[in-house]
């Protein structure tokens, strides 16, 4: 029998999406296409069905690989709860029951090469669980003030974690040491923020849903991060905190969500138009030009993917099928899509 999804995560889901209802703010004047750019648009890809999740009010949101073992890890943004799916298995098992730890909603997730999974509650902050036991390590929490919405996260080669959150503007960080520390006492900490990019994004419309996905330099040299109102890329320089826009060739970022990167090629999932574009970054992560773009009905409103074991896997959220996006049915089972040809 069918849930209304919790009044919380309710909210919380139509807070992050507001951005999509309206019309958004002109791209940034940093993007540009450049004349005889041989980007493909529209171009069809291959979609099938990965994964597919028990329960009929999932509305899943963020996923994850294990690169140990190739365990795909997916949230449910409509009661927390989280799924594994194993390799050769299309049927995903809940890993941790909603209502876990007193979470009720779950969007960014990502597991470290220690073995940690990290979920994210949007209006909570974020916890880490290790894999082995499903024991959970550690909780940050958001530190008083505005109103957050913890949104997704990226892990640097040295082990650190960072977070965007969308309503402050700001991205935190965990560090190992703060994380050791945390799980050696008491298991709770407060989530400090690292970069405030509130001076570099465009002040209107002012209660915008800005600062969505997030990716890390594989050398550890700097963040991506999306603004999904704005349709822009920042960089964020490690070393010296130094935000700048990404000038953006051939297309923008608009309605932006999840991002993955792997050497210096970078995808983009835009939720509200079905859409997932590619792009190569210049040498610095200063540029960036589309190489392919695709979009399809049967992505059903993508929010993020995982490239794992050479597979382009993506969440398909159904949000506007009775979750926070619009009214309706969604189809069931909700489902990870697998996507050859982007």
């Amino acid at each position: 029998m069918s849930r209304a999804i919790p009044r919380r995560a309710l909210a919380a889901a139509t807070l992050a999406l507001t951005a999509l209802a309206v019309p958004p703010a002109a791209p940034a004047q940093a993007q540009s296409t450049a004349p005889g750019a041989a980007v493909r648009h529209e171009a069809g890809a291959r979609i099938s069905t990965a994964y597919d999740l028990p329960g009929d009010r999932v509305y899943p949101e963020g996923i994850a690989a294990d690169p140990r073992t190739g365990d795909i890890y997916v949230g449910s943004y409509a009661t927390g709860a989280i799924y594994r799916a194993a390799p050769g298995h299309r049927a995903a098992r809940v890993f941790l029951p909603s209502g876990t730890d007193g979470r009720t909603t779950a969007n960014g997730l990502k597991v470290d090469r220690a073995g940690r999974l990290w979920v994210i509650d949007s209006t909570a902050g974020v916890a880490v669980y290790d894999l082995r036991d499903r024991s959970l390590i550690a909780r940050f929490d958001v530190p008083g003030g505005a109103e957050p919405f913890v949104n997704d996260l990226a892990i640097t080669p040295d082990g650190s974690a960072y977070l965007t959150d969308s309503k402050r503007n700001v991205v935190y960080r965990v560090t190992p040491r703060q994380l050791a520390r945390a799980a050696a006492h008491g298991g709770r900490a407060a989530l400090t923020t690292a970069y405030d990019l509130r001076g570099a994004l465009p002040a209107d419309p002012p209660d915008a849903v800005r600062l969505n996905g997030i990716v890390a330099d594989p050398s550890g040299r700097y963040l991506l991060t999306v603004d999904m109102t704005a349709g822009a890329l920042y960089r964020i320089d490690l070393a010296s905190g130094a935000v700048r826009q990404v000038a953006l060739h051939g297309g923008d970022a608009l309605h932006g969500d999840g991002l993955e990167l792997r050497g210096n090629t970078l995808w983009v999932v835009h939720n509200a138009t079905n859409t997932i574009s590619r792009w190569r970054l210049g040498g610095d992560g200063a540029s960036a030009r589309m190489e392919r773009r695709v979009s399809d009905p049967a992505l059903q409103i993508p929010t993020t993917l995982v490239r794992s074991g050479g597979r382009t896997l993506v969440v398909r959220s159904q949000f506007d099928k009775g979750g926070p996006m619009g009214p309706g049915t969604p189809q069931t089972p909700f489902t990870v899509a697998e996507v050859d040809g982007i």
